[in-house]
Parts: structure tokens; C-alpha cells; sequence
């Protein structure tokens, strides 16, 4: 993939996405109680606008604080994801130790301990049940699709395997998938993808989220070898926890900064072969990172 697409660092946008939309959940959210995490959180549903990244203006890394210190864990879990990866110690071993604190946790189902379930993200991707009781590698499936049939508008993938993620007694998932609802398209020779979460974590979340999935982009985008255009990143519920809110009225007074380059190893050709040290980030230049609290 040719990098020169991404704008010179002194005429990159500064983008004020993210702000707008902390800002209009604080704003106008509603309070919603009676959640599983046992904090309630001021919670748009289906009102926020989705955030539209041009990624030649850079890859959108928030600036209103740092995320130095997580964006490669970020980028190594979907990574792990799309090769798979269920239980905790296969995502560990592509460099992710977001999902440690569910090691030990009983959530009442049939799974070994550290095991996420046949209805995560890695066996939704990867080994998705087909009626004739093979597996579907979507994503593999996807690159093919791109290369052979480029201008289609079913360029699709999905995290949610009905029977393992409804409540219930035959759910078989520790945490049910809360984003990756892909679309992709190709329109003037560029590669764009639309991302759709249904729960949206905004403070925490979706930072990471917004990291991982302008990454996969660019990495789809070098296996099958289109620039990049748009990442579309839209929201079902999108929230702020009650103890968040603080932490995100003083983020809200930082200015935004212009967006990062984030460079791929030009070598990698095949999109399972990328690994967390194919990835090298310049041109970041953020605010000082925050504490903020989690709702696990």
C-alpha cells in the first residue's frame, strides 16, 4: 500500500468528532439505570451521528489525551480477533491483556475458565457455523470477494452468532460482541468501511475501538491492495458512566490536535500474516493521558 495518501502533518485537520459527540451525550443523554455493571450512564441511543474519518487526514488516535500507552494492545486484539483467537491466553499471545480481568470470572456457563465462548469475536470471524456444520472464515472469505467481485455492495461481516449470544440457557458467550458489524465498498478506486457498535463505551471504549478499526482498514486495504478512503464509524448506545463524566468535562477543554500517520510493513502481503510490530506510529503529538474510571 502506497502511504503517500496521508496529508503532510501541517495541513491535517484537526478533528473535533469525538468532543462533539462526548459533548452530546453529556448534553442530551438520558439516564439509564439497571445495567449489569451497576452504574448508570447518561446514554444516547440511535441519536448520536456516526463520526466519518477521511484517513488521509490521518488515523484517528484521539489527541485530547494520550493513548500511547494502549493503542498497539488495541491494534494486536482485533488482530487476534480476525485469526480466531477465544480464549484469553490465545489473545495474550498477540500482544492484548485487555480481557484479564475475566480470567476468573463466573459469569454462570459451561466454559473453562479464560475461555470467551464459541460466540466471541475470534470464532464469529474466523469459524463461523455454517448449516453443514463446516466454518466460515469471513474475513478470508471478504478478501476474496474484494478481489473478485470489487464493486459489489455486499462486501459484509458480522460478530453475532444468534444461538451463543441471546440470553438464556443456551447462550455460549462471556461477553457478547459489542462492535464490528462491517461493511466495506469500493467508489472511485478507494477502499472505504463502515463500522457499526451497538454498545459504545465512549471514554474508555471507543478509543480503542476507533484505533483498531482504521487499522484493519488499512490493513484489508494492503492484502488486497485499494488506498484507503473513509472509516465510518457509527453507534446504537452510546454512553458515559456516571463516574466517566468528570474525567470527560475535562477532556473536553483540551484542544483537539491534528491526527497521526500510523505506517504498516510494506512486506506483509497476507492479512493474517500482520502482527502488532508491523505497525509504527508517527506524528503523534497528544495531550497528557487521563485516568479514567472503568465499568467493567
Amino acid at each position: 500500500m502506497n502511504e503517500k495518501f496521508y496529508k503532510p502533518l501541517k495541513v491535517r485537520t484537526p478533528d473535533h468528532q469525538y468532543q462533539e459527540r462526548l459533548t452530546q451525550i453529556i448534553q442530551k443523554g438520558i439516564w439509564a439505570g439497571d445495567l449489569p455493571q451497576g452504574t448508570a450512564a447518561l446514554t444516547c441511543f440511535g441519536t448520536l451521528p456516526q463520526m466519518v474519518f477521511d484517513l488521509s487526514n490521518g488515523v484517528p488516535f484521539i489527541t485530547e489525551r494520550s493513548v500511547n500507552g494502549f493503542w498497539r494492545k488495541a491494534i494486536a486484539e482485533i488482530i487476534a480477533f480476525i485469526n480466531g483467537a477465544r480464549t484469553l491466553d490465545e489473545i495474550a499471545s498477540y500482544g492484548c491483556d485487555f480481557w484479564e480481568d475475566y480470567r476468573n470470572k463466573d459469569v454462570g456457563l459451561p466454559l473453562a475458565p479464560g475461555d470467551l465462548g464459541p460466540g466471541s469475536y475470534g470464532p464469529a470471524f474466523h469459524d463461523f457455523p455454517m448449516p453443514n456444520g463446516e466454518t466460515l472464515n469471513q474475513f478470508k472469505q471478504l478478501v476474496e470477494q474484494i478481489r473478485d467481485y470489487p464493486n459489489v455492495r455486499s462486501h459484509r461481516i458480522m460478530p453475532w452468532i444468534p444461538f451463543y449470544t441471546a440470553r438464556g440457557p443456551k447462550r455460549m458467550v462471556n461477553v457478547a460482541p459489542c462492535h464490528g458489524w462491517l461493511h466495506f465498498r469500493i467508489i472511485e478506486g478507494r477502499l472505504h468501511m463502515r463500522m457499526d457498535q451497538y454498545s459504545a463505551d465512549m471514554p474508555i471504549g471507543v478509543p480503542s475501538n476507533m484505533i483498531q478499526y482504521a487499522a484493519l482498514l488499512l490493513m484489508v486495504c494492503q492484502t488486497t491492495g485499494y488506498p484507503p478512503g473513509n472509516y465510518v464509524h457509527s453507534f446504537s448506545d452510546a454512553h458515559i458512566y456516571q463516574n466517566q463524566i468528570d474525567a470527560m468535562k475535562g477532556l473536553l477543554v483540551r484542544k483537539a490536535l491534528p491526527f497521526p500517520a500510523l505506517h504498516l510493513d510494506p512486506m506483509v502481503k497476507d492479512l493474517f500474516d500482520f502482527r502488532i510490530e508491523h505497525f509504527e506510529l508517527e506524528e503523534y503529538h497528544p495531550h497528557p493521558a487521563m485516568k479514567i474510571p472503568y465499568s467493567p
